[in-house]
């Protein structure tokens, strides 16, 4: 599970990690889930909860995050995520992180009630 130092964050978490934290409370912080994929993909399927900034809007709509607890990107399959964490870190959100396979890893490891595509 990542901590909540910001020095120590990594850039990218299993979806077993994302899981129990997203399940279990990050340590006592609220935990930000963001899901950047496009607007049709959702319609397939998504995690309860997320808040939904494609990755193309998302330099212009970064600002609409909270700089004060964690972030958990998803996407796919962890690419776009990953962009999307970099972007932040680059933009000085320091607690970020991507989600390694995403919703796709998610369906098959942790809700298979979700539609894989």
């Amino acid at each position: 599970m990542p901590t909540s130092s910001e020095s120590s964050f990594p850039l990218e978490i299993s979806v077993e990690e994302a899981a129990n934290w997203l399940l279990r409370g990050g340590r006592g912080e609220p935990i930000i889930l963001l899901d950047v994929r496009e607007p049709h993909e959702l319609e397939i399927c998504q995690i309860a909860g997320a808040i939904h900034i494609p990755l193309k809007q998302l330099s212009q709509r970064w600002n609409e995050l909270p700089t004060n607890c964690p972030i958990v990107i998803n996407c796919h399959h962890g690419m776009r995520s990953l962009r999307a964490a970099e972007f932040l870190k680059e933009k000085g959100l320091k607690k970020v992180c991507s989600m390694a396979g995403g919703i796709h890893a998610w369906a098959e490891e942790i809700d298979p009630s979700l539609q894989r595509y």
